[in-house]
């Protein structure tokens, strides 16, 4: 299980770094800065769990693993965007200024974009420690975070004030995707181990 963990750590920093090049690398190409501290939550969450997935299949370890990460996950995430919501990163596209509107450094009126994402977390957060506590989707949490996770996220980027790629699709929305086909996959997978354990 160290092993694993190692593998989640380093597939959630390459993850990161990639999808954020992949996002929007290109757009920076002249800016070192930014090239070298860019990254995404996005494939933190999709590059770990892949690493984390496939170390666990090497080493046939069959035992569910994620329910703890249904509780660590969203919280390291809501502890991140309390650090985005103070530095002014992660913002929302510009909009007219209304009573949920959030003010930048220039005064311009956005889509509260990182407390919109914080608000989902620790709803998610407060979710999981209740079925924690009550024995629900036992196994199936994280897997459930992912599938939610990826759709959150999916139809949040298009509030974001992020590079896209065309017509308001960009990497990101890409990569909730793959969070989500991935949330789906593991979800089914389980299931099924679930059943054959039961039988």
């Amino acid at each position: 299980m160290v092993l694993v963990f190692l593998a989640a750590l380093l597939g959630a920093f390459l993850g990161a770094k990639l999808a954020f090049l992949v996002a929007e690398g290109w757009h920076h190409r002249t800016d070192w800065i930014a090239l070298l501290s860019g990254r995404s939550v996005t494939g933190a969450l999709l590059g770990g769990t892949l690493a984390a997935e496939a170390t666990k299949s090497w080493f046939r370890v069959t035992t569910a693993t994620g329910d703890a990460f249904a509780i660590t996950v969203p919280l390291a995430v809501s502890i991140g965007r309390f650090g985005c919501i103070a530095a002014g990163c992660c913002q929302g596209i510009e909009c007219e200024p209304a009573w949920f509107t959030v003010l930048d450094e220039h005064g311009h009126a956005r889509i509260p974009s990182a407390q919109l994402e914080l608000a989902f977390n620790l709803a998610f957060l407060g979710w999981s420690l209740v079925a924690a506590r009550n024995a629900w989707m036992t196994t199936q949490r994280f897997n459930l975070y992912l599938m939610s996770y990826g759709v959150f996220r999916f139809f949040h980027e298009f509030w974001r004030d992020d590079h896209h790629w065309f017509d308001g699709f960009g990497g990101y929305h890409a990569t909730a995707l793959a969070v989500f086909v991935l949330g789906v996959w593991m979800f089914v997978r389980r299931r099924r181990m679930n059943a054959l354990r039961a039988v």
